[in-house]
C-alpha cells in the first residue's frame, strides 16, 4: 500500500476490467512540466475471455449466456488483486522515469530534476536559466522606463487646454475627443483658445469674451 501511495497523485489508471480489450495500463506524469510516460498494456486474460464469450452469446442468441455469466464472475473476482499486482509493477517501472523532489516532494521527470541537489527546478532553479530570466526582465523594465520617458516628452508637447466632448450629445456614442461623432457624424463642441489672451471660447465666437480681441 505504501508503494501505491507514493504515486497516488500523478498517475491515471487506463485499465479496463472487462471486454475484449480488458487489461492494465497506467500513465504517469511529471508534476512540473506535465510530460507523460505510459506503461505497456498488460492484458487481463480472464476479462478478455469473458468479453469474447459475451460477444459469442450475442451472436448465437444467448446460447452461451450461462458460460458468459460464469466467466464474468471469475473475472470480477480476480480483478482487484490482479490490478494491484499490475499497479505495483507499474510503480516500480515509473521510478526509473521520475524523481521525488526532496523539498516539495513532487515527482518530476529527468529534465525537471537537479540530481546533484536532489531538488526539482521549481525548488532549486537552474542558475543559467535564472540569469537569462533576470536579464530578460531587466530589458523589459529598462524598455518600460525609456518608453515612459518618451511618452512623458510627447505628453509635454500636447495641448491639454481645449475642452472636449467625449460622448456625442445626439447618439451617446463615445467620441474620444474627435471633432465629429464616429457613429452619426454630429459636430462636437471643441473650444478654442483666444489668440490674444488664451481664454477658452466656444467654436464660432467672433470676439473674445475676456479681452475683446477679434478672432480669426
Amino acid at each position: 500500500m505504501s508503494t501505491e501511495m507514493q504515486f497516488s497523485s500523478n498517475y491515471q489508471d487506463l485499465s479496463n476490467a472487462s471486454g475484449v480489450d480488458a487489461g492494465f495500463q497506467f500513465e504517469f506524469y511529471c508534476q512540473r512540466c506535465s510530460d507523460r510516460w505510459r506503461t505497456r498494456f498488460e492484458p487481463y486474460r480472464s476479462g478478455q475471455a469473458s468479453g469474447w464469450v459475451q460477444k459469442g452469446a450475442s451472436l448465437f442468441g444467448g446460447l452461451l449466456g450461462s458460460a458468459s455469466s460464469v466467466l464474468n464472475g471469475v473475472a470480477e473476482a480476480g480483478w482487484h488483486s490482479a490490478r494491484d499486482d499490475a499497479f505495483t509493477g507499474a510503480v516500480a517501472a515509473a521510478k526509473a522515469h521520475f524523481n521525488r523532489c526532496g523539498d516539495c516532494h513532487r515527482y518530476v521527470c529527468e529534465p525537471c530534476f537537479d540530481a546533484a541537489k536532489g531538488l526539482c527546478f521549481n525548488c532549486a532553479p537552474n542558475v543559467n536559466v535564472a540569469i537569462t530570466q533576470a536579464r530578460a526582465q531587466g530589458e523589459i523594465t529598462g524598455a518600460r522606463e525609456v518608453a515612459t520617458e518618451e511618452g512623458y516628452a510627447r505628453g509635454r508637447q500636447r495641448d491639454a487646454t481645449p475642452a472636449m466632448q467625449l460622448v456625442c450629445p445626439q447618439c451617446r456614442t463615445e467620441t474620444h475627443g474627435a471633432k465629429f461623432c464616429p457613429e452619426c457624424g454630429f459636430r462636437m463642441a471643441q473650444q478654442v483658445a483666444c489668440s490674444h489672451c488664451s481664454t477658452m471660447l466656444e467654436p464660432g465666437t467672433k470676439f473674445c469674451t475676456e479681452c475683446g480681441q477679434r478672432q480669426t
